[in-house]
C-alpha cells in the first residue's frame, strides 16, 4: 500500500509510466495496476525507479490480460529486458500476489 503523497512525490515517474503505456497501447486497467505496483514498491533511487517502472509496466499489463513482451516493455520504459525479467516476479510477490508459474 502507498500514501497519497507518494503519488505527488513520483509525479514525474507516473508521467513516464503513462508515456510508456501509450507507446505500448495499454488499456486503463493495465496502467492502473502498473501505477499501483510502482507506488507500492516506492523505490528510492532514480536507477531503481527505472527498473521498478519497467517491471511494474510488464506485470501490470500481464495482470490485466494486456500482455506485452519483456523486450517491448523494456524499450518503451528505457531499461534492459533483463532488468524487467529479473524484477517483475519479486514486485508481484511483494504486492502480496502470486506470479504465474509458467
Amino acid at each position: 500500500m502507498y500514501r497519497a503523497s507518494d503519488e505527488v512525490d513520483n509525479e514525474e515517474w507516473l508521467a513516464e509510466l503513462e508515456s510508456a503505456a501509450d507507446r505500448l497501447g495499454l488499456g486503463t486497467d493495465a496502467r492502473s495496476r502498473a501505477a499501483d505496483l510502482f507506488l507500492s514498491a516506492n523505490p528510492e533511487t532514480d536507477r531503481s525507479k527505472r527498473a521498478v517502472l519497467g517491471a511494474a509496466v510488464y506485470a501490470g499489463a500481464l495482470m490485466a490480460g494486456d500482455r506485452r513482451s519483456q523486450s517491448d516493455v523494456a524499450e518503451a520504459v528505457g531499461c534492459s529486458r533483463l532488468t524487467v525479467q529479473g524484477r517483475w516476479k519479486e514486485l508481484v510477490e511483494a504486492a502480496g500476489l502470486e506470479p504465474p508459474g509458467w
